[in-house]
């Protein structure tokens, strides 16, 4: 027994294998469509680092470290992610068991998530919040265990998680905050007197010293960053959060962590994880709160979801209501599939307005047009370097080339790591820091418009690329003013 009434059935391997299969069969098929990711070009630029102004090293790392083992392409670097979301899948089947889920709620839980929207997207594409796929569900699963079994073992477990992730992304800290919030709030509080929970915090803090010390030498960098996040997304990610809850599982799954976090509530069983829905309203708030990206919630739906399966599993009593539960996975799946995974011909995704609401799948299309574009701009104006206006622009020159040109851009880390030669007098600005070219240089005139000839609306599409001469400062100075978090 574990907890009060709830018996610990044997893993449901079959179920969650096959759901394991489908899922990196598809995602392997897709991986070369539509091409690379803006991250993803950012990534493969930046050199091994103990951190950067924009986030840990992890990413980056495994970036290169794909590109190492399987070549320099788009589809060695999402290897990563298939990974990633394939092993999140016995993590959440795990869950589901832990909590009293037999065999078809792991089922449920393995073939549901396989085909979630948020499972779909960074499994797709390699980002920081690929790793989260994994990372999150284990620190939860650990938790779990720790409360249910009353074994303080698990948080030393959880602590190691939380540190090591923290090379990925800081915002596993929030995490933690959210479970020391619910056993504050809701129970049990008698794990603050446990000596093996402040084990785990404090080699949770240990391990993600690293991190923390890159931060203080480099004057809290992710601070800024995410301040500039804030003042750039705030507005449209706390309108565009809320949907998200649902459209990040779709509205199948939506339903399934609903009842996880009532259940929570009203079964007894389930009383001692009510610190998980105090944890869930916390991030919740933070995401609101900050304003930064609207899938950070994503975490943690995918483990309300996996405890949802359990109760949804109990309903499922006759065949027609088993029956009606496949129909509706299969229809969520396939409409998580749409909005997720470049399923479309890109000619009729850009035709489907689709790139409006999905900005990864747009962020995937044109790169190597507009570095072509670029390429005859700089040929024909006789420039010196060539200035991007951010981290897909920089990266799409130096994965497709240009033209021999240094590139170089102000964006997040790239500013640190070179500038245009000091003795520059021609350079070619590419993107949106043309608007304020004109007041840099004595200069400046329009060679080129980027245009993918796809249809796709990228951030990229309409953007001009100027040729300036005559720099008005010398270049140490006016390259401050290239400078953006944003």
């Amino acid at each position: 027994m574990i907890g009060p009434g709830l018996v610990r059935e044997r893993f449901a391997r079959g179920p969650v294998i096959g759901a394991m299969l489908a899922l990196a069969v598809l995602l392997a098929v897709l991986a070369p469509e539509y091409g690379y990711h803006r991250d993803e070009l950012y990534f493969r630029m930046l050199p091994p680092a103990w951190g950067y102004v924009d986030q840990p090293f992890l990413t980056p790392l495994l970036a290169r470290t794909a590109i190492a083992l399987f070549g320099d392409s788009v589809v060695a670097l999402r290897v990563v992610a298939l990974l990633c979301a394939v092993a999140s899948l016995p993590v959440l089947a795990l869950i589901t068991r832990e909590v009293g889920g037999g065999r078809r709620a792991q089922a449920l839980t393995g073939w549901g998530m396989a085909g979630a929207t948020l499972t779909l997207q960074f499994g797709h594409v390699l980002l920081t919040a690929s790793l989260d796929l994994v990372v999150w569900p284990v620190v939860l699963l650990l938790a779990i265990r720790a409360v249910l079994r009353e074994d303080g073992r698990w948080w030393i477990a959880a602590g190691a998680v939380i540190g090591v992730s923290s090379a990925n992304k800081l915002l596993v800290v929030v995490l933690m905050l959210g479970i020391a919030l619910g056993l504050a709030v809701c129970g049990p509080r008698a794990w603050f007197g446990s000596a093996r929970l402040w084990w785990g915090v404090a080699i949770a803090g240990l391990l993600a010293l690293p991190s923390v010390l890159y931060q203080a030498m480099h004057g809290w960098p992710q601070l800024a960053m995410g301040e500039a996040l804030r003042g750039s997304n705030s507005g449209e990610v706390r309108v565009m959060m809320w949907p998200m809850l649902v459209l990040l599982v779709g509205p199948v799954l939506a339903a399934f962590w609903v009842v996880a976090i009532v259940g929570m509530f009203r079964r007894p069983q389930w009383r001692p994880l009510r610190f998980l829905a105090v944890a869930f309203a916390l991030v919740v708030a933070f995401v609101f709160i900050g304003g930064t990206q609207f899938y950070y919630t994503a975490g943690m739906l995918g483990v309300l979801v996996a405890i949802g399966s359990a109760g949804v599993a109990q309903w499922l009593s006759s065949r027609s209501r088993r029956r009606a539960m496949v129909a509706l996975l299969v229809v969520n799946s396939l409409g998580c599939a749409v909005a997720a995974l470049p399923v479309l011909p890109v000619r009729t995704f850009g035709a489907s307005g689709l790139a409006a609401v999905n900005s990864a799948a747009a962020d995937q299309v044109g790169w190597p047009q507009y570095a072509a574009q670029v390429r005859q701009g700089a040929a024909q104006s006789g420039a010196e370097v060539i200035i991007t206006s951010n981290y897909g622009e920089a990266g799409a020159l130096d994965r497709f080339g240009s033209g021999g040109l240094p590139v170089v851009s102000g964006h997040v880390q790239l500013w640190h790591l070179d500038r245009s030669p000091d003795d520059a007098q021609t350079a070619l600005i590419v993107g949106g820091q043309s608007e304020r070219a004109p007041d840099w240089f004595d200069s400046c005139r329009r060679v080129a418009e980027l245009d993918n000839g796809l249809g796709v609306d990228t951030e990229e599409e309409g953007e001009p690329v100027l040729v300036c001469t005559g720099p008005v400062e010398p270049w140490p100075q006016l390259w401050d003013r290239f400078r953006h978090l944003d």
